[in-house]
C-alpha cells in the first residue's frame, strides 16, 4: 500500500470509494434514509474532488494498492481533517489508521499542532483509539444526529 497526494485522474475512483464507504459502512449514521444519503453524497463528485486538489491550503491524499484507490483523506492547513473514507473492500486492514497518520504528518509538516475533525458514529471508536478526544457537544451532519467534534494534540508533551 502507498499513500500519496491525489491526482486529478483519481477523481472518479476516489468518489466511488467515498460513496461506497458512506453508503455501506456508515449505516449507523444514515440509517438507510435516502434523504440523508443524498445530502451526504451530494458533494462527493469528481468536480468537487478536483477543486479540493487545487486548493493550496488543503492536502488531499489517497491510499493505493496496485493502482486501486483504497482510501481517501484530506486535511487543511488549519489542521481540520475533512475526509477519511476507506473502501468497504479494504476495511480492517490498517489502511484508515495509516491514512490518518499520513494526514497528521502532513499537518505537522505545515506547522499544525492540533488536528480537529467531526467523527461519525461509525468512526467514533476508531478516532478514540487513535488519540482523539471529544471537543464539544454532538452536532448533526447532512441530517444525521451523530457528528462528534474531536481533537488531538500533535505535539509531544
Amino acid at each position: 500500500m502507498q499513500i500519496r497526494d491525489a491526482k486529478i485522474e483519481d477523481a472518479e475512483a476516489a468518489c466511488l470509494v467515498m460513496s461506497r464507504s458512506i453508503a455501506e459502512l456508515c449505516v449507523a449514521d444514515h440509517k438507510n434514509d435516502a434523504a440523508i444519503l443524498a445530502r451526504w453524497l451530494g458533494n462527493k463528485t469528481p468536480e468537487i474532488f478536483i477543486a479540493c486538489i487545487r486548493q493550496p491550503e488543503n492536502s488531499l491524499l489517497v491510499a493505493t494498492e496496485d493502482d486501486n484507490i483504497l482510501a481517501v483523506g484530506s486535511v487543511t492547513d488549519a489542521g481540520q481533517i475533512t475526509l477519511n473514507y476507506v473502501s468497504p473492500d479494504a476495511r480492517f486492514r490498517g489502511i484508515s489508521r495509516a491514512l490518518l497518520r499520513a494526514l497528521e504528518t502532513r499537518a505537522v509538516e505545515r506547522g499544525v499542532k492540533r488536528c480537529t475533525l467531526t467523527s461519525t458514529e461509525t468512526a467514533l471508536r476508531f478516532y478514540q483509539a487513535n488519540g482523539y478526544a471529544a471537543d464539544g457537544p454532538p452536532v448533526g451532519n447532512f441530517g444525521t444526529s451523530s457528528g462528534y467534534p474531536m481533537s488531538k494534540s500533535l505535539t509531544q508533551e
